[in-house]
């Protein structure tokens, strides 16, 4: 078996697990965020559930850390309040990201389940633990059941040959790999790394790899864990371990040879965190601000050397740089290293530890026609605000800061580039709850008229934007449907009850947020159809039993707007009744049916 079979069949009651399976597994860590964890709680408040094993469960508050928007607040306490209650942890606004306080605390490491309402769960896939993000309603069942159904996915194996070149961070080379296979064509693989040069990748440089699966629509990157990092998971977590491995013949579904000698350092343009250049590709393009941090960027060693490169300088003039630690602890490494007095020194804004910028959180946001370069995972629109976002290394951004506009990290130029007055061009490179039981014998065909938006990675944000996260009101979700989408603002306006959302590859890519779903059930939407779609998103509209439907050859519908479309959810076929054409897709599987003629997954 592959390295996820292994560990998912450990949990199981199979002995040996095959891709496509749906087995029960148990989850050893069962976690809620803030954003998503006043939910969490209104589930099991409002189903009557029961804890399995409170010393398993945990709350994280590391969106908005400092309570500084009113509602986070409130929901934070609704967290507290149950936590109490219940005898459940809590790490507090003052410890820092969830995923890396697990690390830290020895709860994760190899071998090990984790599920959280943190989309980037499968950082923890660089100890080699199984972490995955999941809606409200799932964490909510896993709380209560201790295990959670799940596919098992097929696995890819990415062997990565020759020498590191010199001056390649841990962030350039998943951006050279998000380069080279995209956002969608490893959509729900578990993707394992292996190479002599990977063998000596820290625990620091793996977090920052394992963290962008997410953003190439990997369920999670693997790494088998060496010596180092056993000796720090045995250390934090006080006990004896043994490493899970894959076994030496297991089955991959691909295996891919890349060049790793050819790798360069790389940011990705604004936008769409997969598009990524070379770094000198962008080099002059005039930023407004700078950030390091988040749960890809946010370690030890990434301060270590950004402060290298900051030490003795100065930011540019009229350039904001904000830098927020992962967590707490790595923040007081800092003072002690004397890091923080480097940064503030080059003039630098130093936040507590949370993950800021792309969860709307304490800082990070930029505004409208800002230019910011970022450590951070996502730079989709509106993502980390209104402006636009490059994503770099800590190495890269630190020298953009210092220079004023983006460039290689060992190019900083004598004088940094200010602003001038007028408008100078600047260079550019190309939580829901659900109110009363829901009708069972659902209709298995559904007939309506088409809304066709032939885009690719529609993620979450565009579909229902961070900024009303802490709706948890369904009824309230629908008006603010896809208006972060170019193009399809007016879409809850003109939408009508019944209307069926046709659209292309990975639909839903991003964060686990349950009201990209909700928000269709709330406007009365039918259904969706896709080539292809986000991982938690395809888990989420399962389990609220909103019908999603996957086909591979939508294009042969022929679609335009307005046609009707009739859908059976028994067989996968799709007829275009409009034009009399019909093709296949996949029919539901039978958990899926059971779960949409239950009403849902409770």
């Amino acid at each position: 078996m592959t390295l996820i079979e292994k560990i998912l069949a450990n949990h199981s009651k199979e002995s040996v697990v095959k891709p496509g399976d749906i087995v029960d597994i148990e989850i050893d860590i069962r976690a809620a965020r803030d954003f998503g964890g006043a939910n969490v709680v209104k589930n099991i408040q409002e189903h009557n559930l029961k804890i399995a094993d409170p010393k398993k469960t945990y709350f994280t508050f590391d969106c908005n850390p400092t309570g500084s928007d009113q509602k986070y607040a409130v929901n934070q306490q609704i967290c507290r309040l149950f936590a109490r209650d219940n005898g459940v942890k809590v790490f507090d606004i003052n410890i820092g990201i969830g995923t890396h306080v697990l690390l830290e605390q020895g709860l994760a490491y190899s071998g090990i389940t984790a599920v959280t309402t943190d989309s980037h769960a499968n950082i923890l896939g660089a100890v080699g633990a199984f972490g995955q993000g999941m809606g409200d309603k799932d964490i909510a069942a896993a709380i209560h059941n201790g295990k959670i159904w799940f596919k098992v996915p097929k696995t890819v194996k990415i062997n990565l040959n020759g020498k590191r070149p010199e001056g390649i961070y841990a962030k350039d080379i998943v951006l050279g790999l998000l380069n080279q296979f995209g956002a969608n064509s490893l959509l729900g693989y578990s993707v394992e790394i292996y190479g002599e040069e990977v063998d000596h990748l820290t625990l620091d440089e793996r977090i920052t790899i394992s963290s962008m699966a997410t953003e190439m629509g990997c369920i999670i990157i693997l790494f088998t864990p060496n010596e180092a990092i056993m000796e720090y998971s045995e250390y934090r977590s006080g006990k004896k371990l043994d490493v899970v491995r894959a076994d030496f013949d297991a089955e991959y579904d691909q295996v891919f040879e890349i060049d790793f000698e050819k790798f360069v350092p790389r940011v990705s343009l604004p936008g769409e965190p997969h598009n990524t250049v070379p770094v000198r590709k962008a080099k002059g393009v005039k930023i407004d601000s700078a950030f390091i941090g988040s749960c890809t960027n946010g370690r030890m060693e990434d301060f270590r050397i950004a402060a290298g490169i900051l030490k003795g300088k100065k930011v540019a003039p009229g350039v904001v740089f904000k830098i927020v630690p992962a967590t707490d602890e790595i923040w007081n490494e800092c003072l002690k290293e004397g890091i923080i007095n480097i940064f503030k020194e080059a003039g630098a804004m130093v936040s507590n530890a949370g993950c800021a910028g792309c969860a709307a959180g304490q800082v990070g946001q930029n505004g409208v026609g800002e230019v910011t370069i970022s450590t951070g995972n996502r730079n989709f629109p509106g993502k980390q605000g209104k402006g636009k976002v490059y994503l770099a290394s800590p190495a890269t951004v630190a020298a953009s800061a210092i220079a004023g506009c983006i460039v290689p990290h060992d190019e900083i130029p004598e004088l940094p580039v200010t602003f001038g007055t007028g408008k100078a061009k600047q260079k550019e490179v190309g939580a829901m709850v659900h109110s009363g039981a829901e009708l069972r014998d659902k209709p298995k065909r559904i007939e309506g008229r088409v809304w066709y938006i032939p885009i690719d990675n529609i993620d979450t944000d565009m579909i229902f934007h961070n900024r009303y996260l802490s709706i948890t009101e369904m009824k309230e979700m629908g008006q603010y449907t896809f208006d972060n989408l170019e193009g399809y603002e007016e879409f809850a306006r003109k939408a009508m009850p019944g209307d069926i959302v046709i659209t292309h590859k990975n639909f839903g890519s991003g964060s686990s947020r349950q009201q990209a779903v909700d928000c269709f059930k709330a406007l009365g939407i039918q259904a969706i159809v896709a080539e292809s779609y986000g991982a938690i998103y395809e888990r989420n509209a399962i389990n609220a039993a909103f019908p999603i439907v996957t086909c591979n050859v939508i294009s042969k519908l022929n679609l335009t707007d307005g046609d009707t479309v009739r859908l059976n959810l028994e067989t996968g076929e799709i007829t275009n009744i409009s034009k009399n054409i019909s093709v296949q897709g996949e029919r539901f599987s039978e958990v899926q049916l059971e779960i949409y003629q239950n009403g849902g997954l409770f």
